[in-house]
This record gives structure tokens, sequence and C-alpha cells, in this order.
């Protein structure tokens, strides 16, 4: 309805007209001047409408308009509700994060065959599988020692191909939120950032066997079993380092630097300790 020029009474400035109104506000002219009030909230509140169709659409209007103030001002509470858990959520995680240990070997090579290595490279998400025996068998496999400190590796071997041959074909970070012990999913999503996958040429240059020993089995080139193995912190470092010497392009080479310090920042490495790699190969 148009409340334009509609006579109003006022308790205390008496009687008006409508002279101007807006969304939130109404101007109302009195003998003494005009005086503006809220709109439409002043209406059967301070300022009265003569006209009943008037005054009856203006109590609808402003019933209208509570519930749907009512229904934004629940719907912000609900919204501040979980802003709060989540920054709660976050906190709780941060902490987690920062107490984590760094355990001597938190770092995971994955065998991946051609196919699977094509989507982990598109995705850059790599499903860490499931367990395949025992009680838990058909469970999402959880890998404890996984963390934001934690670099993926990415090896293949073709079935033509001698053990001694598996090459490293790419490498990531895990995400900054990541704990291995609390991913449900069995996901593990790679830094946005901190990710690198090599080319054949640079593939053939980072053979696996060329840093991993079994000092168990020191002699041993062997993986007949098993989608993962973790890896010495070490041996990480000692891969990317020797990926810089690789790349030759200098953006590459940057980014791979900025790779490697970050990895041993993280794993609290210092890089003129890291010795020079003593994997199988280089023992023979």
């Amino acid at each position: 309805m148009d409340f334009l020029n509609k006579e109003v009474t006022h308790q205390k400035f008496g009687k008006g007209r409508v002279a101007e109104l807006s969304e939130t506000w109404v101007e109302i002219c009195f003998a003494q001047g005009s005086k503006r009030f809220v709109f439409p909230d002043a209406f059967g509140t301070y300022l009265t409408l003569t006209d009943k169709k008037a005054a009856e659409a203006a109590k609808e209007l402003k019933q209208r308009i509570m519930t749907e103030r009512k229904k934004e001002e629940e719907e912000d509470r609900k919204s501040r509700a979980l802003y709060q858990q989540e920054r709660k959520r976050l906190l709780e995680r941060n902490k987690k994060l920062s107490s984590l240990k760094i355990h001597p070997s938190s770092q995971v090579v994955f065998w991946c065959n051609k196919d699977e290595q094509s989507k982990v490279f598109h995705e850059w998400e790599i499903f860490a599988g499931v367990i395949q025996s025992g009680k838990s068998k058909g469970r999402i496999r959880k890998l404890s020692r996984l963390s934001r400190h934690s670099a993926c590796l990415i090896t293949a071997r073709d079935s033509s191909m001698s053990e001694s041959d598996r090459m490293i074909t790419g490498i990531f970070m895990a995400d900054d939120d990541f704990i291995g012990n609390q991913c449900e999913d069995g996901k593990i999503s790679a830094h946005p950032e901190h990710r690198l996958q090599f080319s054949e040429r640079e593939s053939r240059k980072l053979l696996f066997w060329n840093y991993y020993v079994n000092e168990r089995f020191p002699n041993r080139m062997t993986w007949n079993a098993g989608r993962y193995r973790y890896l010495d912190n070490i041996w990480v470092a000692q891969i990317l380092k020797d990926v810089i010497s690789l790349k030759q392009k200098s953006n590459d080479r940057e980014k791979t630097q900025n790779f490697f310090q970050y990895f041993c920042e993280l794993n609290h490495i210092k890089d003129d300790e890291i010795p020079d790699p003593n994997g199988v190969l280089k023992r023979r």
C-alpha cells in the first residue's frame, strides 16, 4: 500500500502526514516541523495511522519484516556458532600439529602403476589403501607417522624393468593440516605449492635404490608386496638436493629449492649436515 500523505497521530507531536518514505525510514510532517522515524517499526508504536486499511497494511508489513529479521538473526547466530566451532577445531588442530613429534622416518614412498600415477599427478592426491588382512581387513589404512612434516614419494617400475631400475617420478609434501592418524578417508592431499612431477629424463636419473636401504638386509633390492614403505627423513632431503641439480630452468630450480628449504625447516634438517646418498646401489 502507498502510505504517502496518509494521516497519522503521534502521542507527543499530534497529527501529521506521511511526507516521505524509504525502506528504512518514514518522514512525518507535523505542524511544528518534520520528523523521521524507523520504518515500519514506528507504526503501531509511536505512530498511529488514521486510515484503518492503511493501519492494517502497516501492521502486516511490520509483522512480515519482523519475522524476516528474526530469521536473519537466527541464521546469523547459527553462522557465528559454526564459525566459532570451526575456529575452535582449527585451534585444536593447530595445537596438535605444533605438538607433533617428528619421527625419524616420517616420510612415505608409494609404488604406483602408470594409470594411478596419471591420477595422482592430475588430482595431486594419493590414497593410502586398505588393510589387507587380520581383524581390521578392509578398513582404510591410516599412516600414523605422516603429518605436515611428511613428503610422499611416487615411484614406478614396469614389469619389464629390474627392481634396481625403480624410478622416482614425483614428490609432494602433505597439506598443511594433514595428520595421519586422524585421516578417515585415507586420502593424502598435496601441499598447494610444494609438489613436483619429474620428466622421464629426470626420473631415469633418480633411482630409488640410490637412497633407500633396509639395514637388516643391506644388500637386498626387493619390493615384492605392499603399497608403501616409510622412508628416513634424511633420504628425502638427499633426493630433493639431487633434484635441484637436475633442474635446468631457473624457475624450476627455484621452485625445487623452495621445496627443499621448506622440507628441511619442517624436519629440522640442516643443509650442511646432509650426508651423501648411501643406498643399496651406492654400496655396490
